[in-house]
């Protein structure tokens, strides 16, 4: 466990050091968090309400979107993909922790560190912009962070899971990206799973992608409650299982592949 601990703070401190690449990824962020946040605006027109939301929520949801994107990885992450292709992994698997349980903790550090630097101000910026609400009751702030934290475990078992592509194909980048590409449609990130029709967002349910950013925004605005809440919550613990369990059959059989193979 102390190891573990290590790996975080090592990762961790390495995200403070790029200064520069954080400063122009908060911009990035939130300047097309402003763009979103406009369509929405534009898209409500002089209706107050859509499917549960007021505009103040839209807005919201654009800031929570954004400010989600380097916590979760969204745009892409290939760290262990790369330590195949390089060798890396050899070495890597001979270090005196679980293979998965490395790279969690190295991502866990690099997850925290943006949730603080880009999460937190973007967020931060958009309540002194738009004046949005900001979560009151401590039950819904204690559900919010429960409901980060296992959103973040999601995130990383279906990112650890799309690398491991790369023990049987030697260029799984193009798996990669469609991947992450299904999850932003899929997760609510592109819009509000609630303004898609019902047909659509069962199909949403059946992946593990709602339960990161929809679980997030819903919780933030209030939209779940009681019962509700208590099944997205449940539904966040059952995916993680469920992803960790098929991580750890698929790389039983990655790691036997690439001892055969001379790796």
């Amino acid at each position: 466990m102390r190891l573990f601990w290590e790996l975080t703070k090592l990762a961790f401190q390495r995200q403070l050091t790029y200064r520069a690449a954080t400063l122009a990824g908060l911009a990035t962020n939130f300047f097309f968090g402003l763009l979103r946040a406009a369509v929405l605006v534009a898209l409500y027109g002089v209706q107050t309400q859509v499917a549960g939301m007021t505009k103040t929520d839209a807005i919201a949801y654009t800031g929570i979107s954004q400010a989600a994107i380097a916590y979760l990885s969204l745009f892409g992450w290939y760290d262990v993909m790369n330590s195949v292709y390089t060798g890396e992994v050899a070495t890597d698997l001979l270090k005196p922790m679980h293979y998965f349980t490395f790279w969690l903790g190295q991502d866990l550090g690099r997850a925290a560190a943006n949730l603080l630097l880009r999460g937190v101000t973007i967020m931060a910026f958009y309540a002194i912009v738009f004046r949005i609400s900001i979560p009151h009751e401590w039950q819904q702030w204690l559900a919010l962070i429960l409901a980060l934290g296992l959103s973040w475990l999601i995130s990383f078992s279906w990112r650890f899971l799309i690398n491991l592509a790369s023990f049987w194909t030697p260029n799984a980048l193009g798996i990669g990206r469609f991947a992450f590409i299904l999850s932003w449609f899929l997760s609510g990130f592109m819009m509000p799973l609630r303004f898609f029709p019902d047909w659509f967002v069962r199909l949403c349910f059946l992946t593990p992608f709602p339960y990161t950013i929809n679980a997030i925004v819903e919780i933030y605005l209030g939209l779940l409650t009681g019962t509700d809440l208590v099944y997205i919550l449940l539904g966040q613990v059952i995916w993680i299982l469920a992803l960790i369990g098929i991580i750890q059959v698929i790389l039983r059989a990655g790691v036997r592949r690439l001892v055969i193979l001379g790796g």
